[in-house]
């Protein structure tokens, strides 16, 4: 019994010190191959890709003229006899028209629509920086739940053979009946516990398989460690960063851009429009002629004479504009907040994994062995030892917990700059 708490309590404490001797490329591969799955599966992204080839496929209709209008008539036909030569003003018409925009109208269209179009590939461009930030979040979130599944089983284990050696001190009257009833209450404490671990995980499991667009029942197991990411890159470069590396800013322009094109487009619908068409009259001889036939070119223009709905199109473009400008500058804010809050998380969460590595773990293991030893030799009672051993428990997962919000931070950083932030790592 002595000899399997001893090995028991050595897999205890080696459980994070093992975790300085894997590799963090490791963890890089496996989430690149993620991530790349992720950008040639996701539905989400497939789904902004096909908008943004919605709004491209219109931009050339959008600077077209409309089809030319070819008509066929017969003119001025007698009803009592349908002869065409009975009357010199009867004919068959032949007419073609083609309507022309004032000059600049189909420019103005054709570039709204251009900008519409950017501003959707911005967005889809960017949404693949947002889901590469979704599946690490994920990524690290399960990794996170694992490991505590794993320290949370490997407690319930130690503290079931405490329990066994609590019972037989009892019985030869060497530990108290409440010793026996305290570790029972807290084994049911720590499996109420791993059930809901094991929930957590398992919910991280399925946001991984649905970024991915992979099956529900494929699952994720034996991920690699990983140590926490150390950035080098000074805040005033991630503040800077975005407007270069981040395709939404462009979008947010382009959206700028269509309003005032949508503007200019309002302004010229105070001109008119054209009409112009060519005819041709074919007639039958007659008692007044021999049927020369005849010709005809037309030419019209529409009155432009309803202002109130032209000025609420130009005033609803400037609107617009106004908007699109408000959105852009709250955006830029709001993309700078989340940098400094990411930036200034990140060094948080280093600090704390530092601390815990360093300071707090160890020395919680060391009162922990202190408490065994001393327990089993009858110095202590089995609560400060049972103590001693949720103290440990309880650091090792905080410190598994600030290392995966560690790097899921840092996914936060990357995703708001634009930038691969992963060059280099603190062995933590």
């Amino acid at each position: 019994m002595v000899y399997r708490i001893r090995l028991l309590v050595f897999v205890f404490c080696m459980a994070i010190s093992t975790h300085v001797l894997a590799a963090n490329t490791e963890s890089a591969a496996v989430l690149d191959d993620l991530i790349a799955t992720a950008l040639e599966n996701n539905p989400d992204l497939k789904a902004a890709q096909l908008r943004f080839h919605v709004y491209e496929n219109k931009i050339i209709p959008a600077g077209s003229l409309n089809d030319p209008s070819l008509s066929f008539a017969f003119s001025n036909y007698p009803v009592d006899s349908f002869a065409g030569n009975e009357f010199p003003m009867s004919g068959k018409i032949l007419k073609l028209s083609q309507a022309l925009p004032f000059p600049g109208k189909l420019a103005a269209r054709q570039e709204t629509a251009a900008q519409q179009a950017r501003w959707y590939q911005g967005q889809y461009e960017d949404s693949k920086l947002q889901l590469a930030r979704q599946v690490k979040d994920a990524y690290y979130s399960f990794y996170y739940f694992s490991k505590a599944v794993t320290i949370t089983e490997n407690n319930i284990r130690l503290l079931d053979d405490f329990t066994l050696l609590t019972e037989k001190n009892y019985e030869v009257g060497k530990s108290l009946q409440q010793d026996v009833l305290k570790a029972h209450m807290e084994r049911s404490k720590l499996m109420d516990r791993l059930y809901s671990i094991k929930q957590q995980r398992d919910t991280a499991e399925e946001e991984l398989n649905r970024l991915l667009n992979t099956p529900s029942h494929i699952s994720f197991s034996d991920l690699p460690d990983f140590e926490i990411t150390h950035v080098d890159t000074p805040l005033e470069k991630l503040q800077q960063s975005p407007e270069t590396n981040r395709p939404i800013y462009a979008a947010y322009l382009a959206l700028v851009k269509s309003y005032e094109s949508r503007k200019n487009l309002a302004r010229l619908e105070y001109k008119p429009d054209f009409k112009m068409g060519v005819s041709y009259n074919f007639r039958e001889s007659n008692f007044a002629d021999d049927g020369t036939d005849f010709a005809g070119i037309e030419f019209s223009i529409n009155l432009p004479l309803f202002r109130k709905k032209r000025e609420a199109a130009v005033a609803e473009a400037s609107a617009g504009t106004s908007m699109a400008l408000e959105q852009y500058n709250d955006f830029r804010r709001r993309v700078l907040f989340n940098i400094n809050d990411a930036y200034n998380r990140l060094n948080r969460n280093r600090s704390q994994a530092l601390l815990y590595k360093s300071g707090i773990i160890p020395q919680a293991r060391q009162a922990f062995e202190s408490a065994l030893t001393n327990y089993q030799v009858g110095k202590v009672g089995f609560l400060v030892l049972l103590d001693s051993l949720k103290t440990v428990y309880d650091y090792e997962l905080e410190y598994y917990r600030v290392l995966s919000e560690g790097e899921r931070n840092l996914a936060r950083l990357e995703a708001e700059t634009g930038l691969n932030l992963n060059s280099s790592t603190e062995n933590l």
